[in-house]
């Protein structure tokens, strides 16, 4: 299953060239994140990092840039959960317009304390979530060897 949402390339999206400016794509993905917890797993994001203290930082990112957005258009950003593990999430993020790929992202997110900056597990709550999103994805709660 994949979660998807348009976005309109603005101005403020692009360097003198007119075309996005790379690492814009990636605040285009932070915010993917921040709209797959809140409207398809069903959690307050903003709670999450605010109340609860809980952090979603990349800690590792693979990037391909194939093609150049231009402002005005609209591409297709889609997430899909690849893997799940004790205390990570590894997600694959497309960026797509008329048929041909733009960006492709692979991002390991760890949650984190907040308040101590220490990898922690997945809070239960949020690994019901992950699960039901994409139930054939293996929850292994072991983290891949490096």
């Amino acid at each position: 299953m994949n979660f998807e949402r348009p976005v309109r390339i603005r101005f403020s999206h692009c360097d003198p060239a007119g075309i996005v400016f790379f690492p814009r794509y990636l605040v285009m993905t932070n915010a993917l994140v921040e709209d797959w917890f809140n409207e398809s797993l069903g959690i307050d994001y903003s709670a999450m990092i605010r109340t609860r203290r809980v952090g979603l930082p990349i800690v590792k990112l693979d990037c391909a840039f194939s093609k150049p957005s231009q402002m005005g258009e609209t591409i297709t950003l889609s997430l899909e959960l690849r893997r799940l593990g004790r205390r990570s999430v590894t997600i694959d993020v497309t960026g797509h317009a008329g048929g041909a790929t733009r960006f492709s992202t692979q991002q390991v997110l760890v949650t984190t304390s907040l308040d101590t900056g220490a990898s922690i597990d997945i809070p239960d709550d949020i690994r019901a979530a992950l699960a039901r999103f994409a139930p054939d994805v293996a929850d292994t709660k072991q983290e891949p060897q490096s």
